[in-house]
């Protein structure tokens, strides 16, 4: 059975997801990190778009439909200027989103290779996430 924690951050990460979809955000993998010692946050969601000013339409778009689903704030949010890799730290959850050559670059799906990893198709209908 779920604890009230557990299902806050699951309402959080549909939210998440919610939000990239609607700015068709490309290549949606969710990390998991809960079985990973030390890790910093519950899961990593990421994604990339093809222009910084996509990438700062996915992000608008996260934090809009955040707060409207889950009256959640972001904590800290970093990258909005260049809009190259932008972090939202929502606490349990925090998510990165790229343009591809520095998605490509980082590679966070390789340095976190021992998470579960989730990846979301982007055909899928955004009213159906939430």
């Amino acid at each position: 059975m779920q604890n009230t924690e557990d299902i806050e951050t699951e309402k959080l990460k549909e939210a998440v997801i919610q939000g990239i979809l609607k700015k068709k955000g490309k290549e949606i993998v969710i990390l998991d990190l809960l079985k990973i010692n030390n890790a910093v946050c519950r899961y990593f969601i990421l994604c990339h778009g093809d222009s910084n000013i996509q990438v700062g339409a996915i992000t608008e778009s996260v934090e809009k439909v955040v707060r409207e689903k889950t009256h959640e704030k972001v904590w800290h949010r970093e990258g909005l200027q260049l809009a190259q890799w932008v972090l939202l730290d929502y606490g349990d959850i925090v998510v990165h989103v790229f343009q591809k050559p520095f998605r490509e670059f980082y590679n966070l799906e390789e340095l976190w290779a021992d998470a579960a990893r989730e990846e979301i198709g982007e055909a899928l209908n955004i009213n159906e996430r939430i």
